[in-house]
């Protein structure tokens, strides 16, 4: 039903201006465009539809208001027309034209005139077409099938006085309704006709939106894109949509804990803020601490020091906790020490980075007491978070110049910027509602009787913690409302790694203060770090606490939920809080600098500010309760159901007091909102006022259904009941909500539709992907349409706008990808697309989780005995009612199934499998004035039955429902088989039945004894099965079946296994029973125990309603066949599976590793295979300990079965011993899923059909690249091939270096010489090579990923291809910004300068198991683990249960349909006892030479207290243990072992070998720290020979020696001697032939002698390196590799104790001897001495005032150690009083050490402290550190400046002192660099930098000094005295002799002070006296001069 009205002009305004128009009807208002600049007459010709629900009546209104618009202030009214709608009910069209109304009520003379249609549903107005106004897509196939249900209730339910709910007006308004688009069902919803002004309005939709293609998914079955995942579809595939989907797994998993082990490595720190600290690191993580050891006098520490944490928490838990890393200077047993600075970050960051680590990247410190400060030092660590069964792998470590790059590497997660700011968190606390009562009613009473008053028993107060930060609100005293208005503020830098703050009510109490409810705030949800993103913000909004229940008891049971651990059983209370970010600006002065938390009031806010209250009408319906556990006891039965505090027995809330006052001054105001369906009928709405709620169902005594369960007598009268309550309306936040959970939901299914299809490799894969992302670009731009609604609304906050931002930008750019991918699914890269798809999948979930709380969840209880029994808990936003579809929750007006568990802890494990109870249930939840429309979801058919009787009695929900329609069915239920069931008996096998569930009726099947893969063949059939409700809804949308499979237990209970849910195909009485429907087909439905998968269940399910015909009408059932099985119906024919014949041979090889049963020792074994009820036995093991191989070989059998291959049952394998008197015992079993890798398919069609094109040339590579050969095909057959042979490598090296020198570098010749290179050269340039190639992968697979984004970024925004490749070219750009180490390596002119690799012969080395690179060698003999005992229930299956494996069954099979095509059996030498399993070799007993050779271990887990480790090897093998403890290494956690140990051993009894890593301890026994296995049998019966590796090279000697006693032509001859290939034919010119491929390669060969010999070995090697393109036989052949093992150990499984490489040779003893093992022992350091001469000093700043004149001088000295060995500081004497900065010293120091070139490390051995056993050896790198310091007397001495050079690349020092510059150190990476090592002597002069006040680095001097290195023998030749002295004494330096004290000649030292400084002054000053004084002489004379002359004298 619609009514449209059609608005088209207003005429006569007045003036000029923009008008808007709105249109009302049933309270639901439609705003018009504006239509800007119009005079007198506005033109809006707009359509307006409003899809009812209730018939209009007569004298309903439509009311048109004009107004004036204005974007600044409100909207003035023009005037009003009203409009009863009498007229247009009778006639169904009207066009009317009025005056309006003012406010005053006159007329005005504008006029407005309309068109109005109405069409109700049954179509007894006269039917209008859709088409008149809008163009609505045409829906012939059905594809809209938007719920329309919500639309069609009635006025009233009783079906007998609704003529509208009649059951022939559904199917004929479904035809009509689908047309009433949903698209229509909301919004301004208009077609504008200015396509200019679209832009302005979203809420504008096109009809192309939601083009028909894209909804056609809607249909199921008919298209072949459509296929079903029967476990999950066959619940979800809904047709009327009156039931929603249950959920299949039901175990929670937050609150258990599992280990975690956290491995934190600090490497070393850099740039440490202070002068001469001694640096400490201390690591915390919680409350544990860890500290390094102390470095001495260094800003630079290198520590390299591994700690391990280990946790058994809850990931919760874990995640929340920070790890903290800080710097400590100078800490000692005495003092604390003072912090430098801190780095924090949760643990939960790491975890979430790849590899859950962060490796080798560099952490920044700050000083949390001066947030001004800034950057404190770098710290570079590596980080591992391991949880059970995640397996980390080691990255590879990129060059460290990469690393040294300190801001490129800093430790934070992608996309966090390098420069972090301070910012403050402030959270403001309002207040709380709705606390529980915290003290027992005892305890009440007694403080009543005391105190005489009841006061609220609670004195709540907030705590917020924050990265490791708390802060407290003050306490409340005695308040269940408590108002708080005070603000935290939390100090950390922005982004924070911390990603979760937990606010927390706490109960102040002395005894014990407790959590009232926690609520956790992921920060990633408040905020978005987009471009367009926002700072973090949430609220002022409520957030409600979910925890234990409410009744309050001393012990709380539950209290771990009250602290956010695991799932709240019950509603705890709600708090208003809101946070704010500010980022600091720490440059201004008035900032706190301290990171202290703050608490500080601030003000209320109003009540508003948070949305205004509403009323809420829950509505639920129980319409079937069965499944109730029999251990409840038969106690009558209810269920109650609370929203927040509404409805609960205890503290049930009536209306709040706040919300009654709003109502009484709200008064009229709300008329607007009431809803359109809301009839206008005044009686009703006035009464309903004061209606109580009903929130619990009455209880009733529960029926037994079967053995396990009860039911409760539900039948035609089902229980309701409804709560009012009010809550602020935030509805708009759950819409949205929903709509992305509904489109995640949709997207969830259609891929896992692509899955299914893809595993069971059905076709089209790639149709049904495009499908579900053309439906998810259309969801998207529905979405974007539909959310942009109700923006003013009342209590929006900033994280409500933001959020719908950023959302709807994420949606709609989500679309447009979607589209593109869409064009871009082909065949051949759906699984990348795949992938690509699920990660859409996973953004949108993190979309549709709603921050900001509003309604809180409803809980429903089972009550026995006044006992809360168990509980099912339902988000509130699930049942949320909306007029439109899209918002509505997806359970709301539907009936769920709903399963009630225990609470708390009880849920876990075995109790929170079994379910409680299963519920029926109909929830309906919306606003009061919306809530005529609660009962339309329910199935059809029932009358209501009230409370009371009396007026207005139409208000009042119903407490009952009455059905007075039901139907009879029968259920047939065809159980056909079950797989990979879990073991619940000791045996290791289980004696399963399956146990099936419809509506009240349960049946099981047969038990099948000691099988996990039971086949019942069995067919159930429920007899008479009621179902309440109307037919045609029914065949819709039948009940949901359970099936629960347990294991049949002799004595006790049964076992639970597992569960499904399946739904029933039905047929009503009119309908044909046959195809395509009918019969139905048996599906593979998954069967969950808890959370994880517990095996599939086969099976199909129908049902088929009983007519008055009675069930003879129904198809027949054939009687029992067999008749041992009783009476037992089987599957019938049409359902079971066509069968084919099939033979399975059997390769019986032998058993292994058999533990005891019993007690008893296996002696005499059989294996019994099974497949499909037919079988074979192997031949008896006569004694097993003497030979565990079976004599005869191969067996077969032939068997029906089904020709659809995944339908193909299990293949058993089955061990027994067989002991005296013929009793027999289960050893242990193997079920064989899948038989699929085991299918036979004829060998020449998988041949590479190369026979008849002749010869192919292999053309070979003379570099040792591991590259694939390129294959050259010949054209011509006939002749042998020709190919140039690339020049010889000798003449490609003298090229090289001609062009070495020609450039003029210093790059010496690094040609190795032979003599020098040993097996370490090999391995660490192979280990070099390894990096380099997965540096280039990974660069490859970024590339290809990020041209990837590029595409989809072109494509969505159509870049046309030539801006495509700049852009391309432009982000790479980009990402090496990122990296800017990279250019950092670059020369000026841009090629990047790397010395040529020197050319070493390498070998293979694997970062995993060889296995794992070959296939675990199962080539062709498998290996099938056999268990024994229960299966652990463990979270993780991906764990395997290793303590139930008793033993392994070697062998293989080999299925093929018969007949078998003649061409098999038909070769030469085909053994037709052999079967398939040709060319196998014989098993008897063989004797082999085990040669084991250990290089190293890595990462051990420490295993003594100093958190190191003293490891040695063990190896075991059969009876023989070699314990190497003698040698083991001194607390090391990477020690090198360097040896190899040989073995004699006896295929088959020893052939597991054991090599496991042992801890030494002085006292007490050695602990294992890990071990690893390898089965060496399979190695050496493998077809790729991994007996003993291929090398690179043939040689007869050095350090590359071919270790094989068989030389490669041996080798080769006898491969193909075993493949029967013809070859090897070597030619001349260096040829080989082998089959039809030709090798080419060197002929010559030199041996000791420098001799050259012609040999063949190279052409055969090369061949054999290649034999994987040989034809028909041909495999990868092992290289000669090393392998890395991860060590376990079995205490604590699943997680990598540690690593091991290493590598295994074995040879028969019945050849000849190989040579003597290769000697690998480590590298001893080469001795070095370093000298080093200090010549002079300049510019060093001054710092001492002299005492006289206040002149600044220095008293100089220098000091200089190597890093790691400060105890052997040297210091030059003190160069006295210089004033200039100049200093002249003349001092040699001389520093021994030993190096290992190989590493470029200084090896240190020292004893850790004077309580150590032995010494210890570091590696650290070789630094040179030189100090300028300024000697004091009396006071310490001060440090000036250092300089560290790092001995292998450190700047060249500057000619002169002037050139020498602060640049040097700054700029470090882009000056030419040398290493000591290869330029052996150096001179120059070097700048001494410390740091300022504002952590600048400043030039403090500079130094002349030269280095030089000698070797130990070099340095014993010419040996130099220390310091001046003999021997080669260095001549004194020349200084100035104020250096003597001025104590022992002052005279002279005044001289020098007085005289140098002011001679010029004295100068003057002597001339000016002496004028003085011939002056004062000349005046003293003049007068008796004068006299004299006067007189005449």
């Amino acid at each position: 039903m619609a009514l449209v009205v059609y608005l088209k002009t207003v005429t006569e305004l007045r003036g000029k201006g923009d008008r808007i128009a709105k249109v009302t009807f049933r309270g639901l208002s439609f705003f018009s465009r504006v239509v800007e600049n119009c005079e007198d007459e506005a033109r809006f010709e707009q359509v307006f539809r409003w899809p009812i629900g209730s018939q209009v009546d007569g004298d309903e209104m439509l009311a048109i208001q004009v107004f004036n618009y204005s974007k600044v202030f409100t909207n003035r009214l023009i005037g009003t027309f009203c409009m009863v709608l009498q007229k247009v009910v009778q006639e169904g069209h009207l066009e009317v034209s009025d005056t309006l109304i003012d406010d005053n009520n006159t007329a005005i003379r504008t006029t407005v005139s309309i068109e109005i249609k109405y069409q109700t549903m049954d179509g007894s107005v006269k039917v209008w077409s859709d088409g008149e106004f809008l163009d609505i897509p045409n829906d012939s196939d059905g594809s809209f099938q938007f719920e329309t249900d919500s639309l069609l209730s009635g006025r009233s339910q009783s079906s007998a006085t609704s003529p509208g709910r009649s059951i022939h007006g559904i199917p004929t308004f479904r035809k009509a309704g689908r047309g009433v688009l949903s698209a229509m069902k909301l919004g301004r919803t208009r077609i504008a006709k200015d396509e200019h002004k679209k832009g302005d309005d979203p809420a504008i939709l096109d009809a192309e939106d939601l083009d028909g293609k894209a909804m056609r998914l809607g249909g199921h079955a008919s298209d072949p894109d459509t296929i079903s995942l029967a476990s999950v579809t066959a619940v979800t595939t809904n047709v009327s949509n009156k039931r929603s989907k249950p959920d299949i797994k039901m175990e929670p998993s937050s609150g258990r804990p599992v280990d975690y082990q956290i491995s934190v490595t600090v490497i070393e720190a850099r740039q440490l803020i202070g002068l001469n600290m001694d640096p400490v690191v201390c690591v915390e993580i919680g409350d544990d601490k860890k500290y390094t050891s102390m470095k001495e006098s260094t800003n630079c520490p290198y520590y390299n020091e591994y700690f391990v944490f280990e946790f058994h928490l809850p990931p919760d838990v874990m995640f929340d906790k920070i790890l903290k890393i800080s710097v400590i200077h100078s800490k000692n047993l005495l003092r604390s020490g003072t912090l430098v600075g801190t780095f924090k970050l949760d643990v939960g960051t790491v975890y979430s980075q790849t590899e859950h680590q962060f490796h080798h990247k560099w952490a920044m410190l700050s000083d949390p007491d001066d947030i001004t400060a800034g950057c404190k030092g770098y710290v570079k660590c590596d980080i591992a978070v391991v949880g059970k069964g995640d397996n980390i792998k080691t990255p590879h470590t990129a060059n460290e110049a990469d690393e040294d790059d300190l801001e490129g590497n800093l430790l934070l997660p992608e996309g966090v910027p390098s420069e972090r700011q301070w910012a403050r968190f402030y959270v403001k606390i309002y207040r709380a509602e709705g606390l529980p009562k915290m003290n027992t009613s005892i305890m009440a009473n007694v403080k009543k009787a005391f105190i005489g008053e009841n006061r609220d028993l609670v004195d709540p107060y907030v705590l917020v913690q924050f990265a490791g930060q708390k802060g407290k609100t003050s306490v409340q005293k005695s308040s269940y409302e408590p108002i708080w208005n005070e603000q935290i503020a939390f100090t950390e830098m922005f982004p924070p790694l911390c990603r979760r703050l937990k606010v927390q009510i706490r109960d102040s109490d002395k005894v014990n203060d407790v959590a009232i409810g926690t609520h956790f705030i992921d920060l990633r949800k408040i905020a978005n770090d987009g471009d367009k993103g926002f700072l973090p913000t949430m609220g002022p909004a409520w957030v409600n606490m979910y925890g234990s229940t409410r009744n309050y008891t001393l012990m709380d049971e539950h209290q771990d939920l009250n602290e956010g651990l695991g799932e709240g059983v019950s509603f705890r209370a709600r708090l208003l809080i809101s946070i704010a970010v500010e980022v600091l600006d720490t440059t201004s002065a008035e900032i706190m600098s301290s990171t202290e938390v703050q608490v500080e009031p601030v003000s209320n806010i109003s009540e508003s500010a948070t949305g205004k209250m509403e009323e809420f009408f829950l509505f639920g319906s129980f319409l079937e309760a069965t499944m109730i556990d029999r251990k409840i006891g038969d106690k009558p039965i209810s269920f109650e159901v609370t929203i927040g505090n509404y409805g609960n027995q205890i503290d049930g809330v009536s209306k709040p007091t706040s919300a009654k006052k709003k109502k009484e001054e709200a008064g009229e105001s709300e008329e607007e909102e009431s809803d359109l369906i809301q009839n206008s009928s005044d009686e009703e709405a006035d009464d309903d006022g004061d209606l109580t709620s009903v929130p619990s169902t009455p209880p009733m005594k529960p029926v037994i259904t079967d053995r396990n369960y009860f039911h409760l007598p539900y039948f035609e009268k089902k229980p309701c009941i409804y709560i009012k309550s009010w809550w602020q309306d935030q509805r708009r936040r759950l819409y949205n909500s929903n709509i992305m959970d509904k489109i995640a939901d949709k997207l969830e299914e259609g891929l896992n539709d692509v899955q299914e299809i893809i595993k069971t490799e059905k076709a089209y894969p790639e149709r049904r992907l495009r499908g579900v992302l053309e439906e998810l670009s259309t969801n998207c731009s529905r979405f974007v349409t539909l959310a942009n609604k109700d923006q003013n609304q009342a209590g929006r906050t900033k994280l409500d706008r933001e959020r719908l931002k950023s959302c709807m930008r994420e949606m709609e750019s989500m679309g447009q990808q979607a589209k593109t991918i869409r064009t871009q699914v082909k065949k051949n890269v759906v699984r990348d697309k795949f992938k690509l798809v699920q990660n859409f999948l996973q953004r949108l979930r993190f979309l549709a989780d709603e921050p900001q709380h509003s309604i809180p969840d409803v809980f429903i209880w089972m009550i026995s005995n006044n006992k809360r029994i168990a509980y099912a808990r339902i988000p509130s936003k699930d049942i949320l009612f909306s007029i439109v579809d899209e918002e509505m929750g997806k359970d709301c007006g539907k009936v769920k199934a709903v399963f009630l568990r225990l609470p708390g802890k009880k849920g876990f494990g075995h109790a929170g499998w079994t379910v409680q109870a299963k519920l029926e249930m109909y929830l309906w939840l919306g606003l009061n004035k919306q809530r005529k429309d609660f009962l339309s979801g329910l199935p059809s058919g029932f009358e209501e039955i009230k409370a009371s009787k009396g007026i207005g009695i139409q208000a009042v929900p119903p407490i009952s429902l009455v059905y007075n329609m039901k139907q009879v069915f029968q259920l047939r239920a065809h159980m056909y088989q079950a797989r990979s069931l879990f073991a619940a008996d000791s045996s290791g096998l289980s004696d399963p039945f399956a146990r099936v569930f419809f509506s009240t009726h349960s049946q099981v099947t047969e038990v099948l004894s000691e099988t996990l893969c039971p086949t019942w063949d069995q067919l159930l059939v429920f007899d008479n099965v009621e179902l309440y409700g109307e037919a045609s809804e029914l065949r819709d949308d039948p009940p949901i079946i359970v099936i629960e499979l347990y294991d049949q237990d002799t004595v006790g209970k049964a076992e639970f296994i597992g569960r499904t849910f399946a739904k029933p195909l039905t047929k009503m009485v009119e309908e044909h029973y046959g195809p395509p429907r009918f019969p139905p087909q048996l599906e593979y439905y998954q069967i969950y125990r808890g959370n994880s998968a517990a095996g599939d269940l086969l099976a199909a399910f129908e049902l088929l309603q009983i007519g008055p015909a009675g069930r003879a009408a129904l198809p027949p059932v054939d009687g029992p066949t067999d008749t041992e099985r009783g009476p037992i119906l089987p599957v019938p024919l049409g359902v079971r599976p066509v069968l084919s014949r099939y033979r399975i041979e059997v390769l019986f090889w032998g058993l292994r590793d058999l533990k005891r049963v019993n007690l008893a020792q296996v002696d005499r074994p059989r294996v019994d295979i099974e497949c499909g009820g037919k079988g074979v036995q192997s031949a008896l093991i006569q004694n097993y300990k003497k030979n565990p191989n079976f004599s005869t070989l191969v067996k077969l059998f032939e068997v029906d079965l089904p020709e659809n291959e995944l339908l193909h049952p299990p293949l058993n394998i089955r061990v027994v011993d067989c002991r005296a008197f013929g009793r027999y015992t289960l050893v242990g079993s193997h079920a064989v899923t899948t038989l699929r890798k085991f299918i036979f398919s004829s060998p020449c069609k998988t041949a590479n059909n190369w026979a008849h094109t002749g010869d192919i040339v292999v053309n070979m590579d003379p570099e040792p690249n591991f590259k694939k050969m390129d294959t050259i095909v010949k054209l011509d057959a006939t002749t042998d091939a020709v190919v140039k042979i690339d020049l010889n490598e000798d003449e490609k090296d003298k090229e090289k270096k001609k062009k070495k020198k020609k450039k003029g570098d210093e790059i010496e010749n690094d040609e190795p010489d032979e003599s020098m290179l040993d097996w370490w050269s090999k391995y660490f340039a192979s280990i070099e090579t390894m990096m380099e190639n997965l540096r280039a992968h990974e660069a490859a697979l970024a590339e290809a990923e990020e041209k990837e984004d590029l595409e989809i970024a072109a494509e969505s925004t159509e870049i046309k291809a030539d801006e495509f490749s700049i852009k391309g070219t432009k982000l790479k750009e980009k990402s090496k910004d990122k990296k800017s180490s990279k250019d950092k390596k670059k020369n000026h002119d841009g090629t990047e300068k790397r010395p040529p690799k020197p050319k070493v012969d390498e070998l293979l080395v694997y970062n995993k198991e060889l296995e794992s690179e070959f296939d675990n060698f199962e080539d062709w003999l498998h290996t099938f683990n056999l268990y024994r005992g229960k299966a652990g229930d463990d979270v993780d299956h991906n764990v395997i249960d290793d303590d139930r494996i008793v033993g392994r069954f070697k062998g293989s099979l080999c299925m093929y349909k018969l007949p078998l095509s003649e061409e098999v059996t038909r070769d030469a030498g085909f053994d037709p006892n052999m079967g398939m399993f040709q060319s196998i070799p014989h098993n008897d007993p063989i004797n082999v030479l085990i040669r084991i050779y250990i290089i190293r271990a890595t990462d051990l887990h420490p295993a003594d207290i100093n958190g190191k480790a003293d490891p040695y090897i063990v190896i075991r093998l059969g009876k023989t243990e070699v314990r190497d403890k003698e040698n083991y290494i001194s607390k090391q956690l990477n020690p090198v072992f360097g040896k190899s140990f040989d073995i004699e051993a006896t295929f088959p009894m020893e052939s597991m070998l054991t090599v496991a890593v042992y801890d030494w301890d002085l006292v007490g026994t050695d602990d294992l720290i890990g071990e690893t296995k390898i089965d060496l049998e399979n190695r050496y019966y493998s077809k790729h020979r991994a007996t003993c590796g291929i090398a690179s090279h043939y040689s007869v000697h050095g350090y590359n020696v071919w270790r094989d006693p068989q030389k490669p032509s041996q080798i080769l001859t006898k491969l193909c001697k075993d493949g029967k290939l013809d070859g090897p034919h070597y030619g001349p010119g260096g040829k080989v032939k082998v089959a039809n491929r030709v090798f080419l390669g060197p002929t010559e060969i030199e041996d000791e002698s420098g001799l050259k010999k012609q040999t063949e070995e190279h052409l055969a090697l090369t061949a054999l390196r290649h034999w994987e393109e040989i034809p028909r036989v041909g495999c990868k052949l092992a290289p000669e590799h090393v392998e890395t093992r991860p060590l376990l150990n079995p205490d604590k499984p699943g997680i990598e104790q540690g690593r091991i490489e290493m590598w295994v040779d074995m040879f028969p003893m019945d050849v000849p001897a190989p040579g003597p093992a290769i000697d690998i022992s480590p590298r001893k350091p080469k001795r070095y001495e370093l000298r080093v001469i200090i010549w002079n000093t300049d510019e060093v700043i001054l710092e001492d005032d002299d005492y006289f004149t206040g002149e600044k001088s220095s008293d100089i000295f220098v000091r200089g150690w190597l890093k790691g060995q400060q105890e052997d500081k040297q210091d030059t004497d003190v160069h006295y009083h210089s004033l200039t900065g100049e200093g002249n010293f003349n001092w040699r120091f001389v520093f021994p050490f030993d190096y290992l070139m190989a590493e470029e490390k200084i090896v240190i051995s020292k004893k850790e402290s004077m309580f150590s056993w032995d010494e210890t050896e570091y590696k650290i790198p070789a630094r040179l550190t030189l100090q300028v310091w300024d000697a004091d007397h009396f006071s310490a001495d001060d440090f000036l400046g250092a300089i560290e050079l790092d001995l292998n690349k450190f700047p060249r020092g500057a000619k002169t002192a002037k050139q020498c510059s602060l640049d040097m150190v700054l700029k470090e990476q882009e000056l030419p660099s040398l290493s000591i090592f290869k330029q052996k002597r150096v001179k120059g002069w070097w700048p001494f930098v410390a740091r300022d006040e504002n952590d600048e680095f400043e030039l403090t001097g500079k130094v002349e000094a030269e280095l030089h290195l000698l070797t130990a023998e070099e340095a014993e030749k010419s040996p130099v005295g220390l310091g001046r002295k003999e021997p080669e004494p260095l001549e004194k330096p020349n200084r100035p002799d104020t250096s003597l004290m001025w104590l022992i000649n002052p005279l002279r030292s005044i001289r020098y002070f007085i005289w140098h400084k002011y001679r010029w002054l004295i100068l003057k000053a002597l001339a000016l006296l002496l004028l003085l004084l011939l002056v004062g002489l000349f005046l003293y004379s003049v007068p008796g001069y004068l006299v004299k002359k006067l007189l005449g004298a």
